[in-house]
């Protein structure tokens, strides 16, 4: 069966369809590749406020024992 209409009308969409569908894929790949790239920050940025916060707990844990230390050595015996 043949086609109606001259192919000089119908290539000029098929062209332009095949590059949005080439284009779309391009983009699919391109913010595949950047929802990776976020999750690995993601994760180092969690590693490292995990790292701080240790660090804030230990800077904490000094200071009540000098604290304390100081009070033990003032109380009387």
């Amino acid at each position: 069966m043949a086609e109606g209409g001259s192919r000089y009308l119908k290539e000029p969409f098929e062209i332009h369809e095949q590059r949005f569908e080439a284009t779309e894929r391009i983009m699919e790949l391109q913010f595949s590749q950047v929802d990776r790239r976020l999750g690995r920050i993601e994760a180092l940025i969690e590693g490292l406020e995990r790292r701080l916060w240790m660090t804030v707990y230990g800077v904490v844990a000094v200071i009540l024992t000098q604290a304390v230390q100081g009070i033990l050595e003032y109380a009387p015996r």
